[in-house]
């Protein structure tokens, strides 16, 4: 029962040949049946293998998320065919050879009505497969975002600091969003101004702050990251 040894080539084909006219291991959305048979695997199907390779790569998409698919789970070799494919095609040959002229006639009726199932079967497949890409289409993407804490640096102790900060707050960008700010003691009577901004990781990066915020030449000495967090 199942597959076998999914860590030989033998198992996998067997794999292979199963998800042929389907597109999980069990029902019509990833499930635990899934998660289970993946990770019972120690390499990447062939590409000879490709209804394996498609489960595959289908599968591997999901990264994380796999732990958390429905179901529950159960020992690899519960999952499978009963019987190989192979198996079934080596009895049905040897069932044609015995069978006289009408048994053929019947047998070819018999295959008929296999068909029809085989296509309605892949017909709700399908369905299903488009409803659950539809779902997952439709989940919001998440945005990376960074929280930074900057140190700015005044020339001198006479530096309008207030004016400094205000300055700093007038660079705006989609994807930054300044926040707190405090004044920190550096040495005789010099204070730094530190403050916290929080930016979307794809729209704007250390460098466009740097360089922005330096260019308030009359003010600004430097800046240090202090601090860079990932939300």
């Amino acid at each position: 029962m199942g597959f076998g040894d999914l860590s030989t080539a033998a198992g996998v084909s067997v794999l292979n040949e199963y998800l042929a006219d389907k597109s999980y291991i069990e029902g019509y959305e990833p499930s635990q049946a899934d998660t289970v048979v993946f990770k019972s695997m120690k390499s990447t199907p062939s590409v000879e293998l490709f209804h394996a390779l498609r489960w595959y790569n289908h599968i591997l998409s999901f990264r994380d998320e796999a732990d958390s698919f429905p179901g529950t789970k159960k020992s690899v070799s519960e999952y499978g065919p009963s019987v190989t494919p192979s198996d079934n095609r080596k009895k049905a040959a040897a069932a044609d050879d015995d069978d006289d002229d009408d048994d053929d006639d019947d047998f070819d009726m018999l295959a008929s009505d296999d068909e029809e199932e085989q296509a309605a079967a892949e017909e709700r497949r399908k369905k299903a497969e488009a409803a659950y890409y539809e779902k997952k289409a439709k989940k919001p993407a998440v945005i990376a975002k960074s929280s930074i804490i900057l140190d700015v640096k005044p020339w001198e102790d006479s530096t309008d600091l207030v004016e400094m900060e205000r300055l700093v707050r007038t660079i705006q960008t989609d994807g930054l969003v300044w926040g707190a700010s405090k004044l920190i003691p550096v040495a005789y009577g010099i204070k730094k101004l530190q403050i916290m901004c929080v930016v979307e990781d794809d729209k704007v990066g250390t460098d466009f702050l740097e360089e922005n915020i330096l260019g308030f030449e009359d003010h600004v000495q430097s800046v240090d990251i202090a601090a860079f967090n990932k939300i």
